[in-house]
């Protein structure tokens, strides 16, 4: 089992930043895809962001949704267990309550929900005009 805990959310105003962090426990960090998504009321559930692949010389390989693109950066520090989702110039539609998600088995798709087999709670992030 794989256990995910959110934490690093609240309610900012517009064009602030906020980091959510999210600690892994009970498998191989490393071999884990680790994704990043949102929820807004009355909405699915969408893709963020995702951290595929780390390497200590080349980086991080990331992937992120077209509405967070260039504000958004992922990434993970594998010494700590943890990943992070750096949020800047947040807008009031990036009001949600975000998740934090692990892939042991992965086939490619980042952006579903279904490629992932662990969820965290989640943890809310309201932003205000």
């Amino acid at each position: 089992q794989v256990q995910l805990v959110e934490s690093g959310g609240g309610s900012v105003q517009a064009v602030d930043s906020l980091t959510l962090s999210c600690r892994v426990s009970g498998s191989a960090f490393k071999d884990l895809v680790l994704g990043w998504f949102r929820q807004a009321p009355g909405k699915d559930r969408e893709f963020v962001a995702a951290n595929t692949w780390s390497d200590s010389w080349v980086g991080d390989m990331t992937y992120y949704s077209d509405s967070v693109q260039g504000r958004f950066t992922t990434s993970r520090d594998n010494a700590k267990n943890t990943v992070y989702l750096q949020m800047n110039s947040l807008k009031p539609e990036d009001t949600a309550v975000y998740y934090c998600a692990a892939d042991i088995n992965y086939r490619g798709a980042y952006r579903r929900l279904s490629e992932y087999e662990f969820w965290g709670r989640g943890t809310q992030v309201t932003v205000s005009s």
